[in-house]
């Protein structure tokens, strides 16, 4: 058995006497686990929290603005509602075909890794980004819709990386006339398909060039306003990517604090998604933002363990815009505590994951754990055996954390480590 299954079990149990059967609960709803199983108890209790929906909090703060920005800039037709509905509610827990088979991600994609998701079983998961719901979504008979939700990945540990984030998935759909009616073509030419095409940088084998442009240029269009609407006049590049389920994709970077940030990514969704969607006569772009991200930006919070405090001190800086979204809010820092670094270093086997032992400091450290970071790496000449020596940065967002406690922690640490991961301690 690999060391993330080891590692697994911490979340998992037998029900009954004598039973062999194991499970994880999440959401009140039992599920078995298997040998792909990595979910974790810290990640287990972030599910439910819904920062989104937390009126006055930061994420959802950006959330409102986006929403408000969409409805009074797309109304739909007679322009009595808006065009775009807005979707919160949706559980975390999908299935693997949902996260990735119905977004056209290859079976081996570097995506669907274990090192970078968290799956609750060889079926079941959490969803790794918002994008899970586009077909189903368009199966309920949407054509535009904004989706936000919770997202969970096992990423390093810093100051802008957490397990869980919150993303707002975009989407619209466009008939040939309604393409057309956005008032970039022209009605007697503009044809959505076209047979015997070949995929190229510019489209999709199924779509003309026109159509496609026409699409990318109302995505863009759409983007721009919405940047504006977070941030004001800012200088902007698009920078050419790929997505297994856009193309073209592209991301859209700002000029920001003196430095490039990267707000959204986007592209023409790829037509196979509509097809299993059940739509035929139509075309369409996605994108989705990082909620956490432009919170982080926006309101100048520079850890992201923030976003999960329960602090009044944080808390309060955001209350006038719990009923007032554009309230003028920014975040002032309050004392900040100490620091207090340790290191750990070991011998890696074969099968080492550095994800695994970032996922077992969140564990048995929780937020208190500021940053990790591998300061050194040494390979022994005889052996050609591999070590790693990483810094544990120890801070607290709200108290100062004595030496004891620390100590207590690290000495935990390495010998879960050493128990977990089947590492040998140097």
């Amino acid at each position: 058995m690999c060391c993330l299954c080891v590692y697994s079990s911490i979340a998992c149990w037998r029900t009954g006497a004598g039973s062999s059967r194991i499970h994880v609960r999440i959401e009140s709803t039992d599920y078995d686990c298997d040998h792909v199983t990595n979910i974790t108890p810290p990640v287990i209790e972030k599910i439910g929290r819904q920062l989104h929906k937390e009126r006055g909090h930061p994420v959802n703060i950006v959330k409102r603005r986006i929403e408000q920005h969409m409805h009074s800039a797309f109304r739909a037709r007679g322009g009595l509602s808006p065009l775009f509905t807005a979707v919160d509610h949706l559980s975390p827990v999908v299935s693997v075909e949902q996260n990735f088979d119905s977004l056209l991600v290859p079976k081996d994609h570097v995506s669907r890794s274990r090192n970078d998701n968290y799956y609750i079983n060889s079926t079941m998961m959490l969803r790794a980004h918002t994008s899970a719901h586009q077909r189903d979504l368009i199966l309920s008979g949407l054509n535009a819709f904004l989706m936000t939700g919770d997202v969970y990945r096992r990423d390093e540990i810093d100051s802008t990386h957490y397990p869980v984030f919150h993303q707002m998935e975009g989407v619209r759909l466009f008939t040939r006339d309604e393409l057309v009616a956005s008032g970039r073509g022209d009605s007697s030419s503009v044809e959505l398909f076209e047979d015997g095409s070949q995929e190229m940088d510019e489209k999709q084998a199924e779509h003309s060039l026109e159509a496609c442009r026409l699409v990318e240029c109302d995505l863009k269009e759409t983007l721009l306003g919405i940047v504006k609407a977070l941030f004001g006049d800012v200088e902007y590049r698009w920078v050419t990517t790929t997505f297994p389920f856009t193309h073209p994709s592209t991301e859209l970077e700002i000029w920001f604090n003196n430095n490039w940030l990267e707000v959204v990514g986007c592209g023409v969704m790829r037509q196979g998604i509509l097809l299993d969607g059940g739509v035929t006569d139509r075309i369409g772009w996605a994108f989705g933002f990082g909620l956490d991200r432009l919170a982080m930006a926006l309101f100048d919070i520079p850890d992201v363990r923030l976003l999960w405090s329960s602090d009044p001190r944080f808390i309060s800086q955001f209350t006038a815009a719990a009923d007032d979204v554009n309230a003028q809010v920014q975040f002032k820092p309050y004392s900040k505590y100490p620091a207090c670094y340790k290191d750990v270093t070991f011998w890696i086997p074969p099968e080492y994951n550095e994800n695994d032992f970032y996922e077992l400091v969140r564990d048995i450290c929780g937020d208190l754990v500021e940053e990790v970071k591998m300061i050194d790496t040494f390979q022994h000449l005889k052996t050609l055996r591999t070590s790693h020596c990483y810094r544990i940065n120890y801070r607290s967002m709200d108290r100062t954390l004595t030496n004891e406690e620390i100590n207590q922690l690290q000495n935990r640490l390495r010998d879960e480590v050493k128990r977990l991961l089947r590492v040998e301690m140097r």
